[in-house]
């Protein structure tokens, strides 16, 4: 009765153990880089401005405008990327489903053919596709998965996909101007809130990657300073120069 509880408890400290992080992504990911393509974008536009000796006025005109340019093209852009993609596999899925129609025992066989390559014993193996033939949707899903690498029931969804862009960048680009519209008359308040939230989208990549938070959050705080600061110079120079 003990060696029973015992492979009991160790059986279930394994299951709750042997867990992956999210390698897809899941919602964070495309989250996190586009709120952090905002904030990058719009500093390093704000800046470049701010370098030309502009007004706050123009500074809360050139934010909001970048914010609002940015975020209606991320979305255009993510719409069409996702809803050509799911139109190429949709097409790929029709070409599948006339083979499975007009060779069935031909895509059988294929089936068979691809798990005796992973190492099934082929007698199994055949067996195995046999069964799974014998449902037509069920065979175009396994076929699609083993062959294509997609998941029929799980396409994405282009306006999913263009609203969630359009938020996660807008709040983005949004930090650098909140502080011009709260009254501030410089720049600098403006980077540091930039640079506080770019840390923080560092530090929350690091959720499906494998670095360490710290970081992580320190590469995407340097890289996103950079850009502020070329822009910031190219305008100097440009201010000075018209």
């Amino acid at each position: 009765m003990s060696i029973i509880e015992t492979e009991a408890a160790l059986h279930e400290a394994h299951r709750d153990n042997h867990t992956h992080r999210d390698v897809n992504g899941g919602w964070l990911r495309p989250a996190v880089f586009g709120a952090m393509d905002g904030l990058v974008s719009n500093l390093a536009l704000m800046s470049g401005v701010a370098g030309g000796s502009a007004s706050p006025q123009t500074m809360v005109i050139t934010g909001l405008a970048g914010l609002a340019a940015g975020a209606f093209s991320m979305a255009a852009g993510e719409y069409t990327s996702v809803a050509s993609q799911r139109e190429l596999v949709q097409a790929e899925l029709e070409v599948e489903r006339r083979e499975l129609h007009k060779h069935p025992v031909d895509e059988m066989e294929e089936l068979a053919a691809l798990y005796a390559a992973r190492g099934v014993e082929p007698r199994l193996a055949r067996e195995v596709a046999v069964q799974l033939s014998r449902d037509p949707e069920r065979a175009l899903e396994i076929h699609a998965r083993e062959e294509l690498g997609i998941d029929p029931d799980d396409l994405p969804s282009p306006t999913v996909a263009a609203v969630s862009s359009f938020v996660s960048f807008a709040l983005g680009a949004l930090l650098p101007v909140l502080p011009y519209l709260l009254g501030a008359t410089s720049l600098w308040p403006a980077v540091l809130l930039a640079l506080l939230g770019l840390f923080a989208c560092g530090a929350l990549v690091s959720r499906v990657t494998a670095r360490g938070w710290w970081s992580s959050g320190l590469r995407q705080l340097a890289l996103g300073g950079a850009a502020a600061a070329v822009t910031y110079g190219i305008g100097s120079l440009v201010g000075a120069a018209v």
